[in-house]
């Protein structure tokens, strides 16, 4: 099979992955995607490499990446509208002037483009919340099987998701939200690639507790949560951004910066712990890719208590759990002061995680999913 995969990209992503290879947006398109897909930046980006192994051809884009889609765009004579158009307001109360307007139109003009070029035979989106049904309604000739992907953030009103045959999710709860609104939903969890391993590999282990996450509204419990701990125990923080956190957030003083694709992976292959904080809309399903990438990098996760948490990983003995700020405390000081257990359980996580939450399994999953809905 043919897989077009349709991803977004954070705007801070985008930000310092073109600000950290200088003149990457004036090269080719795929010299771009390249640069994307070898620092391993978004859990899609595993999944052409993975795919090809099960031998489908896949191909990934960003469609809100400016620079690759219209890098794409220029080497096809695709022409697109500016980014700028000029609208009129009256100068004064008089005199009509220009007044711009960002124009967004490029990225579904590009996308059908794209569509149309690679006709593939499934056109999987996990950036349901960016591209327009109507839109993706006047692209069914040119697929066969049009799948959505999503995972646990809120989904937005004035979408038909009946658009999608098939919307594929990593939170529990919502497959029966899907199917309770006539669209068919099927259980594809997140995973880790052994190939990062090998990338990474072994660092000097020289982070005792790591912290690598989003402070953006959604996440109010966790940045609450952080910054209790931050009063209490030394912890490194690496994030985005902080510019939401108040001024004197505890968090700022353990901030480290920025952590994307392989940097955040080499972070984690330092951390002796790594915590793991589910956002509020989560309750009360461990669903994020964090499990997974902390595991497969050996460090050890301390995350909190869910009720499916056991179907994936043993807790106490593979992971460890808690169920409040002070259990969290708790386990961090002792885990901290007893490096073999900690050790011991580290191994136990990485093992669980390569042997059974690997992104080739996932693909194999979601193959044999797909296949019986082409059918």
């Amino acid at each position: 099979m043919k897989f077009l995969i349709v991803n977004g990209i954070y705007e801070q992503l985008l930000q310092w992955l073109y600000a950290a290879h200088p003149g990457l947006e004036k090269r080719p398109y795929d010299e771009q995607v390249r640069v994307r897909i070898e620092g391993f930046h978004g859990g899609t980006t595993f999944y052409p490499y993975n795919l090809a192994q099960l031998g489908h051809e896949a191909h990934e884009i960003r469609v809100n990446d400016p620079h690759t889609q219209k890098a794409w765009a220029r080497e096809r004579g695709v022409r697109v509208s500016p980014d700028r158009t000029p609208g009129l307001r009256l100068r004064r109360g008089v005199v009509p002037w220009p007044r711009w307007h960002t124009n967004k139109r490029w990225i579904t003009e590009i996308l059908e483009a794209q569509i149309k070029h690679y006709r593939p035979d499934v056109l999987l989106v996990p950036a349901m919340n960016q591209i327009p049904t109507d839109f993706l309604k006047t692209m069914r000739p040119y697929t066969r099987l049009m799948v959505g992907l999503h995972d646990s953030t809120p989904l937005p009103d004035g979408y038909d998701w009946a658009t999608y045959d098939l919307v594929l999710v990593t939170f529990p709860p919502f497959v029966d939200w899907f199917r309770g609104r006539g669209v068919p939903s099927e259980l594809v969890l997140y995973g880790f690639d052994p190939r990062v391993l090998d990338r990474t590999g072994q660092p000097e282990r020289d982070v005792p507790v790591s912290f690598i996450g989003s402070f953006f509204d959604i996440h109010s419990n966790r940045t609450e949560f952080v910054e209790a701990l931050c009063e209490q125990l030394e912890i490194r923080v690496w994030a985005p951004d902080v510019r939401r956190l108040r001024p004197d957030s505890p968090i700022r003083r353990s901030y480290q910066g920025q952590a994307w694709g392989q940097d955040l992976f080499g972070t984690l292959g330092r951390s002796q712990i790594t915590l793991n904080v589910h956002h509020g809309g989560v309750p009360p399903y461990a669903n994020n890719m964090r499990l997974y990438e902390a595991t497969g990098m050996g460090a050890l996760l301390i995350t909190d208590w869910k009720q499916n948490l056991g179907e994936l990983f043993e807790p106490g003995t593979e992971v460890v759990a808690y169920h409040s700020l002070e259990e969290c405390a708790e386990q961090i000081r002792y885990y901290l002061a007893h490096p073999a257990e900690r050790e011991a359980i580290a191994r136990a996580g990485q093992a669980r995680t390569l042997r059974d939450h690997t992104y080739r399994q996932r693909m194999e999953e979601m193959v044999g999913i797909i296949e019986r809905y082409m059918k």
